[in-house]
């Protein structure tokens, strides 16, 4: 387990240099600038140990050398300040490059995933993190960019400066140094852990948050509110619980590894004292030993707190990484055809799908459906009736056997021409924050204001959109928030009236609507499904009684087929069904 963690914490590493790898100018001039800053940070002690040794003794200040010393003091602070901030500049440019690099490969991913993937996942999963991995992610490595570079050079740049004032002193120094990194690394182990499960955790609550929002109305229509609260509450003290741990334990890195600096400039002072005493080494030479001392150690601490944040920014970028490598949708064969316009002919021939293995949805389905014909699909829930609209749209691919388009399997035909040959319209609604007419026309972007219009009025919309303040160029919420749910029905309707597929999905397209705004639609649905494949699923057996054949399904299979009075006289299931609704009037 130790080393799998290890070994993912070293890929994921790889990958993020894999990243910086095309910004590799930029760098280097970080860390060109990294040098000139701790050259020009070191030199200081040096100017600030030959001003102490020319005040030493009454009477025996130099002004001169001192008036020189403080202009290069001067001089030596420009350099770093300008130096810094052009480090900054390069760091920040690099980070947000980066950064950007990985949210638009996850959301390329995510638009690649199969539907399999986001059914299976939490809604906020993916959100979480493509938005607050990354800017976790984004955080860590700012910090370690500036901090990494600069705490580096610092300790190797102060071990030289010690070197040349004395070599007894630095071997105290170097010798109680490995200290630090032993504190460091037991602290960072633990660490990595505890930020990953609070990466987690912080997804987890932004699914449920998302989900509440997007579902108010259901939340408060059932009283949900207060399980609600009992599941953030049950997950944000989960969060506090691991956050608080995680908290912690890197909280510790600093004092610990400041309580190990002390110690170090403690041995120097001391050392350093006894050898001024002596006229070893001056009393200048000693003060900017000591500084560099401190400048030797504070590193440490720095890097010790830089070790903290990455190890939070790998968790977050394993978790991006994990993302970004979910297997895509099958790709399209090389010898794909492209669909034009079909005809509409299909064919389910012994075809076989589950959602899971261990449990058999539709088992040996054959059914040929002719171009024009009306199939209308019924049966209880979770007979059958929507995995077929899924295998139809290729949301999934079939376990066994062969659906066939006019001829052609269906993995045989890419996935874009043969979906732009068909027309859903869905019990739910899905529209975009927009505007009237980009919504009606979503599906063809060039469609004229007169296409538009003239689809609507087809379906009875074009009244309701002429009593809106600006018409066409209304702007919508999104998902329509701000018009009635038939509304946005009518609005659907619409933009597959524009695009005259040759193939229909009919999923409760009127369940939304009144009663005479029913039959209004109706009627254009009959003039849409003339000549036109049509697949209508429908719960209100109402609306099924003109189909050319109505598939009666029940556990993944088609238990009766035939017409509407056909399968009445049948006095099977069908009968049931019907008579189960109409009861009252039977």
């Amino acid at each position: 387990m130790k080393r799998q963690k290890e070994a993912a914490q070293k890929e994921t590493l790889k990958r993020i240099l894999g990243l910086i790898r095309p910004y590799w100018w930029m760098a280097a001039l970080i860390l060109l600038f990294a040098v000139i800053t701790v050259a020009a940070t070191l030199y200081g002690p040096i100017l600030i140990g030959q001003g102490v040794d020319l005040i030493i003794g009454q009477g025996n200040v130099d002004f001169a050398g001192l008036r020189s010393l403080i202009l290069q003091f001067l001089l030596m602070i420009a350099v770093t300040g300008i130096s810094q901030w052009l480090m900054s500049l390069m760091t920040n440019r690099i980070t947000y490059q980066v950064v950007r690099d990985m949210r638009v490969q996850a959301f390329n991913r995510m638009e690649e995933l199969p539907l399999k993937y986001m059914d299976n996942h939490q809604p906020g999963d993916a959100l979480s993190r493509i938005i607050t991995d990354v800017e976790q992610f984004s955080d860590g490595l700012l910090m370690g960019f500036t901090q990494l570079f600069t705490g580096v050079l610092t300790i190797v740049g102060t071990l030289c400066f010690m070197l040349t004032l004395d070599l007894a002193t630095t071997v105290l120094v170097v010798c109680l140094t490995p200290l630090s990194f032993f504190v460091a690394g037991f602290i960072a182990k633990r660490t990595y852990t505890m930020f990953k499960l609070q990466s987690e955790t912080r997804s987890e609550m932004t699914s449920l948050v998302e989900e509440m929002v997007g579902n108010e109305k259901i939340v408060q229509a059932f009283s949900y509110e207060e399980r609600a609260e009992e599941r953030f509450a049950g997950i944000n003290e989960r969060l506090r619980v691991c956050g608080i741990r995680a908290l912690f334990f890197s909280s510790l890195t600093n004092p610990a590894t400041r309580f190990i600096n002390g110690l170090v400039y403690a041995g120097v002072g001391v050392l350093g004292a006894l050898k001024a005493i002596t006229g070893t080494i001056s009393v200048g030479d000693l003060s900017a030993f000591l500084t560099y001392a401190n400048q030797y150690t504070k590193p440490f601490n720095e890097i010790s707190g830089v070790v903290t944040e990455l190890q939070n920014a790998l968790a977050c970028a394993q978790r991006l990484f994990a993302f970004i490598d979910e297997p895509p949708v099958t790709p399209d064969d090389d010898d794909a055809v492209v669909l034009e316009k079909g005809k509409g002919r299909v064919e389910f021939d012994q075809v076989g799908f589950s959602y899971d293995p261990k449990v058999p949805l539709i088992e040996n389905l054959n059914l040929k459906v002719e171009p024009g014909q009306r199939i209308a699909i019924v049966g209880p829930t979770g007979c059958g009736k929507t995995t077929l609209i899924n295998l139809l749209m290729r949301f999934y691919d079939v376990n066994t056997g062969t659906l066939k388009i006019d001829g052609t399997p269906i993995g045989h035909i890419t996935r874009n021409s043969l979906r732009a040959n068909f027309g859903m319209v869905l019990q739910e609604t899905w529209l975009k924050a927009g505007t009237i007419h980009e919504n009606i026309a979503y599906g063809r972007p060039d469609a004229s204001r007169e296409e538009v219009v003239e689809a609507a009025k087809r379906v009875h919309a074009h009244s309701f959109i002429s009593r809106l303040p600006q018409g066409y160029d209304t702007v919508i919420a999104e998902d329509g928030g701000n018009i009635s749910q038939g509304q946005k029905q009518l609005l659907c309707i619409a933009r597959v009236m524009l695009m005259h597929p040759p193939i229909l999905i009919l999923d409760e397209a009127t369940s939304s609507i009144d009663t005479r705004t029913e039959m209004k639609v109706q009627r254009a649905f009959e003039e849409l499904m003339r000549g036109r494949t049509s697949f209508i699923v429908a719960h209100r057996l109402s609306t099924v009684r003109n189909a050319d054949r109505i598939l009666v399904m029940k556990d993944g299979k088609i238990i009766e087929s035939g017409r509407h009075e056909e399968l009445l006289e049948q006095n099977g299931f069908y009968k049931q069904l019907y008579e189960s609704q109409f009861a009252a009037t039977v």
